[in-house]
């Protein structure tokens, strides 16, 4: 398993790598083939882990000494999120060589080879941090995802992309220089980069680290004082966008916070004050910045700021003693890659037919593009929480996980109050759109839509499916066992 777990963080760099050599037309093409490989190794390695008992393999692959530099995990927890990150990825592949070109009526670009050649090196990338079980793995690849998403981001190549893309670039390397102080001081405590490490720190040095890590992971998943970054990041081509909010980029942060604290063993509480009220935090300010939004591509940035303060306070609330909020938070990353993933591709079809994405001139959806509109309805209720769409199921094991901590720690209530009612907000913001966009009387820019590609209809109906059914997929897998 250590060996296939290697094979899915190599076959998307082999494929830039052709990419980049072999002739451009062919690039589209090589880039779904390799994202379908890259694919089917997942799902054999969830086959393979899940017939063998589910037990944990870590194996080092890097060591100086008696110090493991770089290493890889095979657990639950990795596994489910491989699957959502190469998943999500062989999909923005297939919607990619739709959207890009001349045809597109908001951006007609043909879908240089440079854009596929990063874009596998972005799943790559995402794949080498699920995998890595020590600090420098997880640095490295934190790197590499933030090089990537610059030269995604900055696609487009003009002022705007270049500035968005920069910005990017600076705000999450800021970000990593916790990891950078974490790595360095585990190292020096424990003499090894290993994750497993941190369970064996006293607590001064253990709150130094997690601190460290968690101040990271803001920087990546968009979180208050590193927020700014990710609304101007919406420049970059729609599939870009959905990969880097639903499965890549932004779930780097909380991923590597919820590897640290599984590690950590006995959590100091206050990781968990810190984690807790800066989440609420940033879910507040996400909630009253989105609510002012007309363009969709900016409204589902905010929204994603929130949904991840959602998983932070899920992480934070856990160090309390809630193994539920935990899974919930797993669950979470895994739901929420498909619901969030189906919103963008709504926002890139809408553009493409029509040439816009501001919100009140996408009245109608359903009377000109009827698998548009209930993919439009889909993607709202997922994301805001309405059973039986799969992001109820990680809300409501992240609520009862709060309230279930609360018991103990009094002062947590207000906090799980004040989530509840975001998402209570949220629902009410989203139908309030729902309404005014889906139905009624098309608007004329709806009205003159092009056709819809057959292969983003594929995707949306794709990910309409997974909407429904990945929360018992997560819920399930997670319930088999301890990772």
């Amino acid at each position: 398993m250590p060996n296939l777990a290697f094979a899915i963080v190599l076959i998307p760099f082999a494929g830039a790598a052709c990419v980049a050599l072999l002739p451009a037309a062919w690039a589209k093409w090589i880039a779904q083939l390799f994202a379908l490989a890259t694919f089917a190794a997942a799902l054999m390695l969830a086959y393979l882990f899940g017939a063998s008992g589910a037990a944990p393999v870590a194996v080092d692959v890097v060591t100086v000494g008696q110090a493991a530099v770089l290493g890889i995990i095979v657990d639950k927890i990795s596994v489910l999120i491989i699957v959502a990150v190469v998943g999500v990825g062989l999909l923005v592949c297939i919607y990619s060589a739709a959207y890009l070109n001349l045809g597109n009526r908001e951006h007609p670009d043909p879908g240089r080879p440079k854009y596929y050649a990063w874009l596998l090196a972005f799943i790559g990338s995402m794949a080498g941090l699920v995998f890595s079980s020590t600090l420098v793995g997880q640095l490295l690849f934190f790197e590499m995802t933030g090089m990537c998403s610059w030269a995604l981001i900055g696609y487009y190549e003009d002022r705007n992309s270049l500035k968005a893309a920069a910005k990017a670039m600076l705000i999450t390397h800021i970000g990593s220089l916790g990891l950078y102080v974490a790595a360095a001081v585990l190292f020096a405590a424990a003499g090894t980069f290993a994750l497993s490490a941190i369970g064996d720190l006293d607590r001064t040095t253990k709150t130094i680290v997690l601190l460290a890590i968690l101040f990271a992971a803001w920087g990546k998943s968009a979180q208050l004082p590193l927020q700014m970054w990710l609304p101007d990041a919406m420049v970059a081509p729609t599939p870009i966008s959905a990969y880097l909010h639903a499965a890549a980029m932004v779930k780097v942060g909380v991923y590597i916070f919820a590897r640290s604290l599984f590690a950590a063993g006995a959590v100091p509480e206050v990781v968990g004050w810190v984690g807790a009220v800066m989440a609420v935090a940033t879910m507040v300010y996400g909630f009253f910045l989105y609510l002012p939004q007309k363009d969709l591509k900016r409204l589902l940035a905010y929204s994603t700021i929130t949904q991840l303060s959602y998983i932070f306070f899920a992480l934070s609330v856990s160090v309390f003693g809630s193994r539920l909020a935990f899974d919930g938070a797993i669950a979470h990353i895994f739901n929420h890659a498909f619901a969030k993933s189906l919103f963008f591709f709504v926002a890139g079809a809408l553009a493409y037919t029509t040439g816009t994405r501001m919100l009140p001139d996408l009245r109608g959806i359903m009377t000109r593009a009827p698998l548009v509109g209930i993919a439009f309805c889909a993607a709202a209720m997922a994301v805001a929480g309405v059973p039986p769409f799969n992001a109820f199921f990680s809300k409501f094991a992240i609520f009862a996980g709060g309230f279930e901590a609360a018991r103990q720690h009094p002062l947590l209530l207000p906090l799980v109050i004040v989530a509840l009612l975001e998402s209570v907000g949220s629902f009410a913001w989203f139908l309030h759109w729902v309404g005014i966009c889906v139905f009624g009387k098309p608007s004329p820019q709806v009205a003159a839509a092009a056709p819809v590609p057959v292969p983003m209809q594929a995707v949306l109906l794709i990910l309409i499916i997974m909407t429904l059914c990945s929360g018992e997929i997560a819920a399930s897998w997670l319930a088999g066992g301890a990772p």
